[in-house]
C-alpha cells in the first residue's frame, strides 16, 4: 500500500493506529485496583487487558514475578516493531532511529547481567528486542563467554564502530559505564544527524529529541552528584546536542556542590516545576519521576498540536513505556512487601 522509500511517510495512517492503542493503555484507577492484589492475581488481570497472549506462551517456561516481567517486555517489542513494520517513508526513518535506544539497552542488560552471574533466562526478562536486533540475534550474544566477544559481536551486529580508546578503558578499569557512555552519545549523535530538519514533522522531531538531552543531561549530573562526583568527571558524561542548556549551564551544575545554590538557574528552565519539591528535598527518586512527568506531559502536548507528525507516535511510545514500567513496579513492590503508598509515589502516569 506504502512505498518504504516514500519521501514523507504515512502519517495519517499510523497516526490512527497509535491512537487507537493509546486509548487502550490503563489508566490510574486500573494501577489502584492492581495495588491491592498479589502478584498471581495482577498477572491475571494484565492477561485480560492486553497481554494475554505474551502471558499464555511464556507460562509454559515461567512463573511468577519472572512471567510477568518476561511478558510485558516482550508484549511492548512486539507493539513497536509493529509500529515500525507498518511506517513508510521519512516517518520510517525517524521511528527507527528512535528505537536504536532498545538495541543499546539490551547489550547493556547483557553485559551487566553477564557480570551479576544471572544465567540466560535471567537476563532475557529484562530484554526488549524492539531495535534493529532480534530475539534470535540477542539470544546468541548472551550465549557468548566473553563482553569482549559480546562486544565485538554486537558492534558487527548492529554496525557500531567502537574507538580503540573506549575499548582499551574499558579492559584496563573494567567499569561497563565505559562502553555505556558511549554508547548513549553516539545514539543521540546518530540520531540528531539522522533527522533531516527540511520538513515541519522532522523539524518538531529534532526539536523534542535535543530537549530529551537536555533532560538526561540534567539527570545525570544530579544522579553522579548524589554520589559525591562533581566537576570536570561530570562533564564527560554529557551528551552533546541538547537544546535549552548550553555548556555554561551545564558546566555551572556540575560544579556545583548543591542544588540549592542552583535554583535561580534551574527555576528557568521548562521542566523546574515538576521537579520543585524534589529538588527542595533532595529526593533523587522523586526528581528523576518528575523529569518522566515532564517528559510525558510534553509529547502528549505536542502530539495534540502536532497530529500528523512522529510526536504522536513517540507520545505512544512514551506512555506505554510508562505502563510496562508500572506494572513491573508494582508486581515488584508487592513481592517485597513495599508499602503501597510508597508504590503509589514510585508510579509515572
Amino acid at each position: 500500500m506504502f512505498r518504504r522509500n516514500g519521501r514523507k511517510g504515512n502519517y495519517a495512517y499510523t497516526v490512527a493506529r497509535v491512537k487507537a492503542k493509546k486509548s487502550l493503555l490503563m489508566g490510574e484507577e486500573d494501577y489502584s485496583k492492581m495495588m491491592m492484589m498479589t502478584v498471581p492475581e495482577i498477572s491475571r488481570y494484565i492477561s485480560e487487558i492486553g497481554y494475554g497472549k505474551e502471558m499464555a506462551d511464556l507460562a509454559g517456561r515461567m512463573s511468577g514475578l519472572a512471567l510477568l516481567e518476561h511478558a510485558t517486555y516482550l508484549n511492548m517489542a512486539k507493539v513497536f516493531s509493529s509500529i515500525l513494520s507498518s511506517s513508510t517513508g521519512e516517518l520510517y526513518g525517524m521511528v527507527s532511529a528512535y528505537l536504536v535506544k532498545w538495541d543499546i539497552w539490551n547489550l547493556k542488560v547483557i553485559l551487566r547481567g553477564k557480570s551479576y552471574g544471572l544465567d540466560a533466562e535471567g537476563i532475557r526478562e529484562d530484554l526488549v528486542p524492539a531495535g534493529s536486533l532480534s530475539a534470535e540475534s540477542l539470544d546468541r550474544l548472551i550465549a557468548l563467554e566473553t563482553d569482549d566477544d559480546i562486544i565485538a559481536n554486537f558492534g558487527k551486529m548492529a554496525r557500531v564502530n567502537f574507538p580503540a580508546d573506549v575499548l582499551s578503558a574499558y579492559k584496563a578499569s573494567g567499569n561497563l559505564g565505559d562502553i555505556e557512555d558511549f554508547l548513549d552519545k553516539m545514539h543521540y549523535e546518530k540520531l540528531i544527524q539522522s533527522i533531516d530538519p527540511s520538513s515541519r514533522p522532522s523539524r518538531l522531531f529534532l526539536d523534542y529529541i535535543r530537549e530529551e538531552v537536555d533532560i538526561k543531561n540534567f539527570e545525570t549530573i544530579f544522579k553522579l552528584k548524589a554520589e559525591g562526583i562533581i566537576g570536570e568527571q561530570v562533564m564527560k558524561y554529557i551528551i552533546p546536542g541538547g537544546k535549552k542548556i548550553d555548556g555554561r549551564q551545564l558546566t555551572l551544575f556540575a560544579n556545583a556542590e548543591n542544588a540549592e545554590s542552583l535554583i535561580s538557574d534551574i527555576s528557568q528552565l521548562d521542566f523546574y516545576e515538576n521537579i520543585k519539591d524534589a529538588l527542595e528535598s533532595n529526593n533523587l527518586r522523586d526528581m528523576v519521576s518528575g523529569l518522566k512527568r515532564y517528559e510525558m506531559q510534553k509529547a502528549k502536548k505536542f502530539s495534540h498540536l502536532y497530529p500528523l507528525s512522529v510526536i504522536p507516535v513517540i507520545d505512544y511510545m512514551i506512555h506505554k513505556e510508562s505502563e510496562v514500567r508500572n506494572i513491573r513496579l508494582i508486581a515488584r513492590g508487592t513481592e517485597s512487601g513495599l508499602d503501597r503508598d510508597v508504590i503509589k509515589g514510585l508510579l509515572v502516569i
